[in-house]
């Protein structure tokens, strides 16, 4: 665990001191988020913080590099420097959009081949978790593993709509991920918690927690797309790195044979619940009402938690209650008896819904 903790800090530590040097690096170049009918703070604020995150991020793999037990990894595959380079390239993708504000299909175009980049460095899909381990041929492994990049970078960007959420429910994320995928590594033949899912999610846990202080309300620097697309790239990468490794009729994580069956399969997706949430329903509302898909509208669900009476603090903790509830609860099923997992996810689920329908008394700011 030691280890663990010096990558997350190394990432949290570059990560926080970086951002004030890429907040003047933005105001240099112009990318500055103006205020547009969609957007929910008053005046113009500095983008361009996934630079500052990608820092940290490159950080971390320098010094797991060197590390005694974590430099195995590197010694024995090219998988994380693979994903680091993939980062980079969707990073400098959000950092051009950032500054120019390229159009969706070059976006779309460097996301595929950021996904493509990792899967040649082997950060693919193997095989999927459905009745037992179903291995499918390898262009379909690597073309799902493609959209599995493509739909986790686009649902970071979706969400990130308030100071401090995208990071906030990512940080959730890779926690949560990063339980389940340390506990499970430990029944690993033989025993290894030192893999690459476990290192990236620490690491982006890192990421997270060094922007946040900079990024929550009211935010001196927004992650921008270099910052949303590359959050979303890693989270990816944690997980396809994980799913297709864990065999379920031989796991002994779990606390029943039905959880040991269903968990690989959904725990990735629980983790990242809120924003597939939101892009889903965003497509679906932008589709009904006859426009394009991927055109920007006030709908999201932190939109409507506004409009219903939230401050621009509470929306965002509210959201994190949702994403902990959801990735917390799905992952408790790893550690927990089956009832007591369920009884908690009761209460914490009438504790969310209390508080999402009981806004604050004064009306939500928009600053």
């Amino acid at each position: 665990m030691r280890e663990f903790l010096m990558v997350l800090l190394t990432a949290a530590v570059v990560t926080y001191l970086a951002t004030p040097l890429v907040r003047r690096l933005a105001l240099v170049v112009g990318a500055i988020t103006p205020v547009r009918d969609r957007d929910v703070h008053a005046t113009p604020v500095p983008r361009l913080g996934g630079v500052a995150m990608l820092l940290g991020f490159a950080a971390a793999v320098v010094l797991g590099s060197q590390l005694p037990y974590h430099g195995q990894l590197f010694d024995s595959s090219p998988q994380l420097y693979g994903v680091l380079a993939a980062a980079t390239l969707v990073t400098l993708l959000g950092a051009l959009d950032d500054v120019r504000d390229l159009d969706w299909a070059t976006k779309l175009a460097g996301q595929v081949v950021a996904g493509a980049v990792m899967a040649f460095f082997g950060v693919q899909l193997l095989s999927l978790p459905i009745a037992g381990v179903t291995v499918l041929p390898e262009p379909v492994m690597v073309t799902l593993t493609v959209l599995v990049v493509v739909v986790s970078t686009n649902a970071v960007n979706f969400i990130d709509g308030l100071d401090g959420l995208a990071a906030g429910v990512v940080l959730i994320a890779a926690s949560a991920f990063f339980g389940w995928s340390y506990l499970v590594s430990t029944n690993f033949d033989p025993p290894n918690v030192f893999s690459t899912a476990t290192f990236i999610s620490a690491a982006l846990i890192g990421v997270c927690l060094g922007f946040l202080p900079h990024n929550f309300h009211p935010a001196r620097l927004f992650m921008g797309d270099a910052g949303a697309l590359l959050l979303g790239l890693l989270l990816a990468a944690a997980t396809i790195s994980m799913t297709g490794s864990v065999d379920p009729s031989s796991s002994v994580a779990t606390a029943s044979a039905a959880t040991a069956i269903l968990l690989p399969l959904l725990i990735p997706i629980a983790i990242m619940a809120l924003p597939f949430l939101d892009i889903v329903l965003a497509v679906l509302r932008r589709t009904r009402a006859g426009q394009l898909p991927w055109k920007p509208d006030r709908g999201h669900l932190h939109h409507r938690l506004l409009d219903i009476g939230h401050s621009h603090r509470r929306a965002v903790v509210v959201l994190y209650l949702w994403s902990g509830l959801i990735a917390v609860g799905a992952v408790s099923f790893a550690y927990l008896p089956v009832w007591v997992s369920v009884v908690g996810i009761l209460l914490l689920l009438g504790l969310a819904i209390a508080l999402t329908r009981r806004p604050e008394s004064v009306p939500a700011r928009t600053a």
